[in-house]
């Protein structure tokens, strides 16, 4: 019965530490970040490590397309006689399309600026915004409404 015993006891040991395994990250967090050290700033508060501008190409709506199809099918109707007409009317109308969709994006084109903050616990989050959020790395932020913004000083 002394053995039953030790056997389940032993058991319930290795099955309890085996459901709770110890997470060690690969590579500790950072203790500084922009010649901030994180220990130093408010719990709920960040450093920002990067910021970066994008130029991105906007969404079309449909109307480059429909407008370069029309601009390319009239000037393909210009070219040619009979079958060749309506081929070079076809090839015109598509190659508009094309064409139109890819100015329309042009167009819309729009800049993104990325601000990557390095929370105190080490963790990254990137956030994104339309316009300038005036931030450098090495600036202390915190986190509203889901933009970081300027910390108060301590």
């Amino acid at each position: 019965m002394k053995s039953f015993t030790f056997i389940v006891l032993a058991g319930s040991v290795f099955a309890a530490s085996a459901a709770d395994p110890v997470f060690t990250p690969l590579t500790p967090p950072p203790a500084e970040v922009q010649g901030v050290k994180l220990a130093s700033i408010c719990a709920a508060c960040g450093v920002v490590s990067e910021t970066k501008v994008e130029t991105r190409k906007g969404h079309a709506s449909g109307l480059g397309v429909v407008g370069g199809a029309v601009v390319g099918g009239v000037l393909g109707h210009q070219v040619g006689g009979g079958s060749g007409k309506t081929a070079a009317t076809v090839i015109g109308a598509v190659g508009g399309g094309v064409a139109g969709n890819a100015i329309e994006k042009n167009v819309k084109e729009t800049k993104v600026w990325s601000t990557t903050v390095t929370q105190k616990d080490g963790s990254t989050r990137t956030y994104e915004s339309a316009t300038d959020p005036a931030l450098r790395a090495g600036d202390v932020v915190r986190i509203e409404d889901g933009h970081p913004v300027l910390a108060s000083a301590p």
